[in-house]
């Protein structure tokens, strides 16, 4: 009789703490802010992934503070289900004001172990779902998203959700229709009003203990708070109709200023890069490509008149084409992120004025100044500075920007002017004449120099 009791006090000790951990409630004490702002892109939905796995890994509850529209071609239903099936608990909430949770921000309301929104903040609708449309084909209907979005609620006890709101309601709908639970004016409001709450996960139950204490007595909590990195967060602004024809506009009118000057500077350099910056987003937004290719071709004709020094018929069709593929070039995507005609329109007087008039006037200024530039060579004047190579010199009265010819020239030595690079003088040392005063310009040397 002993052997068999001693084998059952045996089992009873090696599995008896499982059996007590699996009816009881976790208690944590961790809490990860997630902050989700835009659209969810590659770049938001991988940093939501990574996130996850972390609070994971470190036994944290999830907040995800969410001001979203929907998706940006992705898979919306699947990240919804990836924060389903969190082994920790995860808190969806919509805020601060005037936040909202449209399409897949819906979704992760459903899919949450606790819903939260901010008073003045908007809950719905579902549609669209994904706001670039490429991926609407391929979802499932309402009704079955329905299905599958109050299965999510019922795994963890959470009360039925009403039907999707077929338009953005606010706060107190949705709490009163079973999206959210509880509502919150901030972070800490929210960590006050859920502490000791008792939450489902994928990973069990838990008991949250959220509170930021405020004395000594109280049980310290830990509350981190994360952000996209700074190339991410530029990544993902790239990521927007509205930030892509600006980068695209602005990129094209920089190059457009450099064919107006002399060699390759600063706005060329700034032009590419708001360019490439533009080309990565045209990779993450679906456009079209007529669109596109109206809107390049509007510059281009514009910027063709201007290197014919007038403003005529060539420069009004290139306006049409710009208007024309502003209109066109993201028009399947959806209202909420689509180009505001504000926006085209202040583009469009911006770019005629630019390209109509700026241009033009730039490069009468630099033929003016390369007039005036042939007319100095073969004249003396003196370095007003250290020619290694380039420095200032003092030509007819005005102050030039010089370049050496060969060897480096020191301040205050008699030069020739050769020729022009651009705005720069070709200059090279000028032998002292016997009997000549040592500053062939005389008084002009004490006169304030103009600059050229």
């Amino acid at each position: 009789m002993r052997r068999p009791v001693l084998f059952l006090l045996l089992i009873a000790s090696l599995f008896g703490p499982f059996a007590r951990s699996a009816g009881a409630a976790e208690e944590i004490s961790t809490t990860t802010v997630v902050k989700i702002d835009g659209s969810i892109d590659r770049t938001l939905a991988g940093y939501l992934e990574e996130q996850l796995a972390r609070a994971e890994e470190d036994g944290s509850a999830v907040v995800l503070q969410l001001d979203s529209a929907g998706t940006l071609d992705q898979d919306a239903v699947a990240l919804a289900q990836r924060v389903h099936d969190a082994t920790v608990p995860v808190i969806v909430w919509v805020g601060p004001a005037p936040a909202k949770a449209q399409g897949a921000g819906l979704l992760f309301s459903y899919a949450s172990s606790l819903g939260a929104v901010a008073p003045g903040a908007g809950v719905g609708p579902l549609e669209p779902v994904d706001l670039s449309d490429a991926r609407n084909a391929a979802l499932p209907p309402r009704n079955e998203l329905e299905v599958i979005a109050n299965g999510w609620a019922e795994d963890f006890g959470k009360p039925m959700p009403l039907a999707f709101p077929d338009e953005p309601v606010p706060a107190q709908a949705a709490l009163d229709g079973n999206i959210a639970q509880v509502a919150a004016v901030s972070i800490t409001d929210l960590l006050a009003k859920v502490d000791g709450m008792t939450v489902h996960a994928a990973g069990g139950e838990f008991i949250l203990r959220t509170r930021i204490a405020e004395s000594e007595s109280e049980q310290p909590v830990n509350v981190r708070f994360t952000d996209l990195g700074p190339i991410d967060r530029v990544l993902h602004a790239a990521a927007s109709p509205t930030w892509i024809y600006v980068l695209l506009v602005v990129g094209f009118a920089a190059l457009a200023f450099e064919l107006t000057q002399p060699g390759f500077g600063f706005a060329g350099f700034s032009g590419i890069a708001l360019l490439a910056l533009g080309a990565y987003g045209l990779f993450i937004v679906p456009f079209s490509w007529l669109g596109l290719l109206l809107l390049l071709g509007g510059v281009g004709l514009m910027t063709a008149d201007v290197q014919l020094r007038k403003l005529g018929i060539i420069t009004g069709f290139g306006l049409l084409a710009f208007v024309a593929g502003s209109m066109l070039v993201f028009g399947t995507v959806a209202p909420a992120i689509d180009i505001s005609p504000w926006l085209i329109g202040s583009f469009t007087v911006g770019a005629f004025l630019y390209w109509g008039f700026g241009l033009t006037v730039a490069i009468q200024s630099r033929e003016r100044i390369t007039s005036t530039q042939r007319g100095l060579v073969g004249l003396v004047g003196e370095t007003r500075g250290d020619l290694d190579p380039e420095g200032p010199v003092f030509v007819k009265g005005t102050l030039w920007r010089g370049r050496s010819a060969g060897e480096p020239i020191g301040k205050g030595t008699r030069i020739r002017v050769r020729g022009g690079d651009g705005l720069i003088l070709r200059v090279e040392p000028e032998p002292e004449p016997e009997g000549e005063p040592a500053h062939p310009d005389g008084p002009e040397r004490r006169d304030e120099p103009e600059r050229g």
